[in-house]
């Protein structure tokens, strides 16, 4: 089973709102995810995006590969 951290999105209709979550690669996007690693919100800006460190690195250890957008949130989170 191939694990990712990607985003789910969540909110109204032109209004995203998005959670960091692991879920199974073979899941849909808004599908069944494992566990909740944060969120974020464009409309906010990335520094309001929030994220469980511990939980995101302990993921990352055990396999986790993050997508190409989630990986750019926590690039920009650390800064």
């Amino acid at each position: 089973m191939a694990v990712k951290i990607r985003l789910f999105r969540a909110g109204s209709k032109k209004k995203p709102f998005y959670r960091i979550v692991v879920s199974d690669s073979t899941s849909p996007r808004d599908g069944k995810f494992i566990e909740v690693l944060g969120y974020y919100d464009p409309a906010k800006g990335i520094e309001n995006a929030n994220l469980k460190k511990e939980l995101y690195e302990a993921w990352i250890t055990k396999g986790a590969e993050p997508t190409q957008t989630v990986k750019n949130i926590v690039k920009s989170l650390t800064k």
